[in-house]
């Protein structure tokens, strides 16, 4: 690696081995569902992140779920959310999770949840749970992505002044009136040279959860780079994507969500159906995919490996390779995996190669791809920050 290849990893480390890095999740389960085809019967590994998808796909009742992230922060938030579930009425509950904001946090949290947590939680929210009890900048504005939101949002009200049209933008009845507002108010004013800078720096990708790995893919199918794949992106939302139900932008540009525009386990009748047992089929693991899986001794049908692999596509390619033999040997008959990648393409997973009945075998030779149906939900992407998506049947080992 060269020094500033390692600076940038050393920053990427930093962010990552000691901060929340995600507060919500930045997928679009909605897709997911369709592309998993979810029955009672499917297990599920999921990429914890934030764990908001991971109890959108609770509520299609399958027999189990395990959430499995190597960031103990991002567990302690879905065990946070679970807690919740578990103790809370929906009203406080969507208070704290769906508005950011709880006056009395600290002694909601030392009452009703912090005895459902884990050791490990317990400690990271003795510590943290402040995180929801400032009136003035909600917990959808901490952690790293938050943080990332927050400066945007000061950037608007206070730098180029505009609030009211972004107010505009989201109260606006069509997507052809959203149109109009970005194109002739907002994205000359938005795209400002200080703004296209920060966005090309290694630093704020980092706090976004981007390394150099994943920008590197993005920057094989954009010439223009980061910036222009960016540029390009929140054209597609702000002008042509609804953006009635993106809760998604919505919470980074309000702060909180609405009851209206809100992910699934925010909705009350869902809320019910979680309390009621579903949540009690998740399991939370903070381990590696590929360690997780070969501690696992039952199968698993249906794997969400969210955008990770670009993560590993590079100088961590040995640890890709184990990890795609761990699925391959996991897989229950019938497997399916999804993923996202920052690029168009996701060319690395052609180079792995697996052990199969006592043989080398290419990994390519093992997955059916699902191309057509991947590529008309990935224009739907309520979020559309990925450069492509994709999903494959998994042969199991014989």
């Amino acid at each position: 690696m060269s020094l500033i290849d390692r600076v940038d990893q050393r920053l990427f480390d930093l962010v990552h081995r000691h901060n929340l890095v995600y507060n919500t999740c930045w997928e679009d389960p909605r897709l997911d569902r369709v592309a998993l085809d979810l029955g009672p019967d499917d297990t599920l590994l999921v990429v914890t992140s934030a764990g908001c998808n991971v109890l959108d796909y609770a509520l299609t009742a399958p027999r189990r779920i395990h959430a499995v992230d190597l960031n103990p922060r991002q567990n302690a938030l879905l065990e946070l959310k679970l807690a919740g579930i578990r103790r809370l009425e929906f009203e406080q509950f969507f208070t704290l999770f769906g508005r950011g904001h709880l006056p009395d946090a600290r002694a909601v949290y030392l009452e009703l949840l912090r005895p459902q947590l884990t050791p490990w939680s317990q400690r990271y929210w003795d510590r943290w749970i402040g995180f929801f009890d400032n009136p003035r900048r909600s917990f959808f504005f901490r952690g790293a992505a938050g943080a990332v939101a927050r400066a945007v949002n000061l950037y608007i009200n206070s730098v180029i002044g505009a609030r009211a049209q972004i107010e505009a933008l989201l109260a606006a009845p069509t997507v052809e009136r959203q149109r109009e507002i970005w194109e002739q108010r907002l994205r000359d004013r938005f795209w400002s040279a200080p703004v296209r800078f920060a966005l090309d720096r290694n630093a704020t990708l980092s706090l976004l959860g981007v390394p150099k790995a994943q920008r590197r893919q993005v920057e094989t199918g954009y010439d223009d780079g980061i910036v222009a794949f960016a540029q390009e992106c929140v054209d597609a939302v702000f002008g042509r994507l609804p953006l009635a139900d993106n809760y998604f932008w919505r919470v980074y540009l309000l702060g909180r969500y609405t009851r209206d525009c809100c992910p699934e386990y925010l909705k009350p009748d869902n809320f019910a159906r979680l309390k009621a047992g579903l949540a009690d089929r998740i399991s939370v693991h903070t381990d590696s995919v590929q360690h997780f899986l070969e501690e696992h001794d039952a199968p698993i049908s249906r794997y969400v490996l969210l955008d990770h692999m670009d993560w590993l596509s590079d100088r961590y390619f040995p640890a890709l390779v184990a990890e795609w033999q761990a699925i391959v040997d996991r897989a229950a008959p019938g497997a399916r995996a999804i993923w996202r990648s920052g690029g168009l393409r996701t060319d690395f997973i052609d180079r792995v190669t697996v052990r199969r009945a006592g043989r080398d075998c290419p990994l390519p030779d093992l997955l059916a791809y699902r191309r057509a149906l991947a590529a008309e939900l990935h224009a739907r992407d309520r979020v559309h920050t990925y450069g492509s998506f994709h999903i494959a049947d998994v042969q199991a080992a014989a």
